[in-house]
């Protein structure tokens, strides 16, 4: 019986200290396509989220509560009858704020070149080193930057192994022909958004998603007006970022998805410390100033 049971405490730690990374819902929708095959659909929707839960992406471990959330949203526009899709995406993952049920948005990426080939019965397979098929360096390039972002939210450039780890996989793809992988595919695709995220100019933008999540959300339950108040120091410090890279994809996904929150905790301050972030935001994130608005209302 206690070697029994000791069997089983083993199976029960190793369950958790292997538990994969990534806690992500999978939906493929093809609402302007007649002839497509729901049911393949419904294969395909599982194949892809089975895909990204059960593969073990980093060395580290996770606990099942630790796994994060995201959302893959995939809207096929085309199918030739065969095997070749055209589609577009749009990923998005979460983590969770301490002391609370809110989860935070980190990525909210539309991806419109989501395009790739898959036959009925197909295995999804991926390889650090070879490119096998386009929707697993896709999936695996999401997988790596979601994971990467998380970290960043977590400890201060955390995230780069694993952004590095989503470059290897770009470049190893640039060579299959497929849209969205090199610099001259478009100004706003999976090219920039890695090359903004390992790019030394944007370091200022990661340390404020460090500190904005850790040192700012992570600590309004315990002390509201402190938490506020760190949140406008952390966004001064933001200033220091050229000014010219505003434009770029990583600053305008990261600001496009967080500006409604954002107005949402600092409208718990002052008066004075609304003013005072509004300034700061009309500033940083020119793009979304209306959104801030709300703001300059006592």
């Amino acid at each position: 019986m206690k070697k029994l049971f000791c069997l089983f405490a083993i199976l029960f730690c190793n369950a958790y200290a292997f538990s994969q990374e990534l806690n992500a819902r999978v939906q493929v929708l093809a609402p302007n396509v007649s002839n497509i095959n729901r049911k393949n659909l419904e294969t395909l929707q599982t194949l892809i989220r089975d895909f990204l839960n059960n593969n073990k992406w980093t060395n580290d471990t996770y606990l099942p509560q630790e796994r994060i959330e995201c959302n893959f949203v995939i809207t096929i526009s085309g199918w030739d009858g065969n095997a070749t899709y055209s589609a577009e995406a749009q990923i998005q993952s979460s983590r969770p704020v301490y002391g609370s049920t809110y989860f935070s948005t980190l990525l909210n990426m539309n991806d419109k070149d989501f395009d790739f080939n898959y036959n009925q019965g197909q295995t999804l397979d991926f390889s650090e080193q070879n490119f096998l098929n386009n929707l697993s360096s896709l999936l695996a390039y999401y997988a790596y930057t979601i994971i990467g972002i998380d970290k960043d939210s977590f400890g201060k450039m955390d995230g780069s192994p694993l952004f590095s780890k989503a470059q290897n996989t770009l470049n190893i793809a640039q060579t299959s022909g497929n849209k969205g992988w090199k610099p001259f595919d478009g100004l706003r695709n999976r090219y920039w958004l890695n090359e903004n995220l390992l790019n030394n100019s944007f370091q200022e933008l990661r340390l404020f998603i460090y500190n904005y999540h850790l040192n700012g959300l992570d600590l309004l339950q315990e002390n509201k007006t402190n938490a506020i108040k760190k949140i406008i120091g952390f966004l001064a410090e933001l200033q220091q970022m050229d000014k010219q890279k505003l434009g770029s994809i990583f600053p305008n996904i990261y600001f496009s998805s967080k500006a409604d929150e954002i107005v949402n905790v600092l409208s718990l301050g002052d008066a004075q410390d609304k003013i005072k972030a509004y300034n700061l935001l009309s500033a940083i994130d020119p793009a979304n100033i209306s959104r801030y608005e709300g703001l300059k209302k006592n």
